[in-house]
């Protein structure tokens, strides 16, 4: 080619590859620079290449990129160092582009995956996403003259010798109306932080400032925003702890320092680098996600690695790098390629075996870090069988004395004493220490042991460990009085009569705080408290998790809560009442049970005539008898109930116990509390 202008029209398959760029290859605009810094580096480790074999003799020099901004002239310029480019090459790499469209451009690059994206082709044409004109100025490692090329967005192009003292290539781009954008510091700041902070090769925008007269002022000193050597890129034996530590802090500033940490360096059969951490995550699970950052050779692919790698690996922080993993294509690709797919089965098997070996290594030290990796590996395993076979064996329950067993330990410990009728082995656990006290303290006098599941998602996890481990379940340790909350064949007989349990059943239910509350007499020992309230395993299990999952019909959020008062039926003080009753009302309630039983009898005479026949047969008379015994059932144990529901609103006593209940509970506030405080003056 002479040095005489040239101009010619680009070789295409296509009509015209810039709608194909603007529209289809790229979904975000934001991503050319990411494409032409990466380029540059592109050309740069070539020239280091042909340096180190011999093939470049010249001095290498200054081999950082630089990235300028003229906001008069509307233009954003990269400038690298690297091998350049002749006319020659200009025309095989810019102007006859090497595929038929984008179909067979995803083809190609797939068979091609150690480039990053080739010596410009694919990725220098992301410019005229933001350009409507880009100039190209390029002088080549080789001897020759420096070329100027220069297109503004269609098949046209015009190339000319210029002059050019140093080697390597400038993209000048003159953004369009709709790219201004790209003319602010704070913006192309953003996207070298994003696409470019860890690229091998130094990349210089802007200068260095210094505080001087009150101000900060430019230096003379470039400012390099990447770090060139990452720690993921080194050998884990030439890393210190506290150099994974300084590291994690650069990606996340803010953060706490993390629990633990994993350091991948896969040869075959792909290749992997990478260091993963076990962040504090406790039990904000959404806030946490969207923090492992997915590279390829350095260069930023996504921090959106759900559906890239199982769902709890999101939970993790830190850095995966592989040229496996191809730049330009998208997330559903990337979810079915079976690279990417291998990747994650591989770091799977990592992060259990890293657990597997701090357990064993150092058990105290994971015991203090439990309660922030809980969450973590309890999600892993519900949602990973491959997980889970791994990670049974070093996963751990809590109690509520503070101790930790394995799922083997925990076993063994509660065998003889928490096995029920039937054999099924049951797991008490209570979700919070104070809440639950009361029931606590009464499974551990019963010599029971209590878990404790007090994260969000751990209601979840026991339907999961209730299908994973057989014969077994877990139930709440206020679900139920503890006599009934382990079923055994031993039953207490029951010293209140059927009739006194009637006579109660009013006079407490006048006192109770809501209509949500349920009279139940359980025979329990006497020591026990006379009233328990305590809420059903399955309803309440099944609102808490509808809360925690969010979205869908909220089937069981919607309804109320509902409890159980459990009234304890051979308790001296229940006893007492069901006496006081009799006492006060005693003649009263046995002429009202007298007539009750007559009208009751009578109606049963009838019921014995119907025996037989047909409904048509029945005489109306007789019809209309029945109805009317009904009625006067019903009258009458009205007015049994009114008479019970008096004397429970007048009794203290009555009050008094279902308030100790309730605040046994947590459920005594407010007015009621100050009442209950009042009144126990009162009785003392």
């Amino acid at each position: 080619m002479d040095s005489q202008k040239q101009q010619g029209s680009i070789n295409v398959t296509s009509e015209n590859i810039f709608p194909i760029i603007k529209k289809f290859l790229y979904s975000d605009h934001e991503i050319f620079l990411r494409e032409l810094v990466s380029n540059a580096v592109d050309a740069t480790q070539k020239l280091n290449t042909l340096a180190s074999v011999g093939e470049f003799k010249g001095e290498l020099g200054d081999l950082t990129i630089r990235i300028a901004i003229d906001k008069k002239k509307k233009t954003l310029t990269l400038s690298d160092a690297g091998v350049g480019m002749t006319a020659k090459e200009i025309d095989k790499y810019i102007n006859q582009i090497a595929f038929s469209g984008a179909e067979e451009f995803m083809k190609k690059y797939k068979k091609d995956a150690n480039a990053i994206i080739g010596h410009f082709g694919l990725g220098f044409y992301s410019s005229f996403m933001v350009s409507d004109k880009v100039e190209i100025i390029t002088k080549s490692h080789k001897r020759g003259k420096a070329v100027k090329w220069i297109c503004k967005g269609d098949t046209t192009f015009s190339i000319e010798d210029v002059d050019k003292k140093n080697r390597g290539t400038d993209i000048v781009l003159h953004l369009d109306k709709d790219s201004l954008e790209f003319l602010e510091e704070s913006r192309i700041n953003e996207l070298l932080n994003k696409y470019s902070r860890f690229l091998p090769v130094p990349i210089a925008f802007g200068k260095e400032q210094e505080f001087k007269d009150s101000k900060y002022v430019d230096t003379d000193k470039d400012k390099i925003i990447n770090n060139t050597q990452p720690a993921w890129t080194k050998k884990p034996a030439d890393l210190k702890e506290e150099d994974y530590t300084a590291f994690y802090k650069e990606l996340y500033p803010m953060a706490d320092d993390p629990l633990f940490n994993i350091h991948l360096n896969v040869d075959y059969p792909f290749n992997l680098t990478g260091i993963l951490y076990f962040p504090k995550i406790r039990n904000n699970v959404e806030v946490q996600k969207n923090k492992i950052q997915l590279y390829s050779n350095q260069v930023f692919v996504t921090d959106s690695v759900e559906g890239i790698v199982p769902d709890f690996l999101t939970l993790l922080h830190g850095v995966m790098d592989s040229p496996d993993i191809p730049l330009n294509v998208s997330r559903s690709f990337l979810q079915s390629d079976q690279n990417v797919k291998k990747i994650a089965s591989h770091i799977t098997k990592k992060v259990a075996d890293r657990l597997k070996d701090i357990f064993k290594k150092d058990r105290e030290l994971f015991e203090t870090k439990w309660d922030d990796l809980k969450l973590f590996i309890n999600y892993g395993m519900m949602t990973e069988d491959k997980f889970w076979d791994k990670a049974k064996d070093f996963a751990l329950l809590k109690n509520t004395e503070g101790k930790c067993f394995t799922y083997e330990e925990y076993k063994t410990l509660i065998k003889d004493s928490q096995t029920d009728k039937d054999g099924s082995l049951v797991y008490l656990y209570a979700n919070s220490l104070d809440d639950g006290f009361s029931f606590i303290e009464a499974a551990r006098n019963k010599g029971y042991d209590v878990l404790l599941m007090d994260g969000q998602f751990d209601t979840h996890y026991l339907n999961h460990l209730e299908q994973k481990i057989e014969k077994s379940r877990f139930v709440r340790v206020d679900s139920d009085v503890v006599e009934k909350l382990i079923p055994k064949d031993i039953q207490l007989d029951e010293k209140l009569s059927s009739d006194q349990k009637t006579n109660l059943t009013p006079a407490i239910k006048s006192q109770l705080p809501s209509e949500h509350f349920f009279i139940q007499f359980e025979a329990m020992q006497e020591t026990d408290k006379p009233m328990i309230v305590t809420q059903a395993e399955f309803m309440r299990r099944m609102k808490e998790m509808q809360q925690f999952s969010g979205g869908g019909a909220d089937i069981y959020g919607a309804m109320p809560d509902s409890f159980n008062l459990v009234v304890n039926s051979n308790h001296a003080l229940i006893l007492k009442l069901a006496e006081d009753v009799e006492k006060k009302h005693g003649p009263q309630l046995a002429e009202i049970a007298t007539e009750i039983s007559q009208l009751k009898s009578e109606k049963d005479s009838l019921d014995k005539l119907k025996e037989g026949k047909k409904d048509e047969e029945v005489p109306q008379e007789e019809k209309d008898k029945m109805t009317e015994l009904d009625k006067a059932v019903e009258v009458k144990e009205k007015g049994r109930d009114e008479i019970l529901e008096g004397y429970g609103k007048d009794s203290d006593v009555v009050k008094q116990l279902i308030d100790l209940a309730l605040l046994a509970n947590n459920m005594l506030t407010g007015e009621s509390l100050s009442k209950f405080v009042s009144r126990s003056i009162e009785l003392i």
